[in-house]
């Protein structure tokens, strides 16, 4: 579980420059992989500058965090 209010950003791997980005946190140990094995879907970029890599598709993420906020 994450706290919606400190995502900067929900962001596909796709690309070069993220997996650049996914690089340069696994180095500086701000990397957390929550995948458990699965193939990566996701990346959420936190405010603390930590990288979590997700096995849920981002609008899945997207998603549930408008929920959260409809509850509120």
């Amino acid at each position: 579980m994450v706290v919606a209010e400190r995502v900067v950003a929900v962001i596909s791997p796709d690309s070069a420059p993220i997996r650049r980005l996914k690089d340069e946190a696994r180095e500086a140990g701000l990397l957390v992989d929550v995948t458990q094995g699965r193939k990566t879907r996701a990346i959420l970029i936190m405010d603390s500058r930590h990288v979590l890599l997700s096995a849920i598709q981002p609008e899945t993420i997207t998603t549930r965090f408008e929920g959260e906020e409809e509850r509120e």
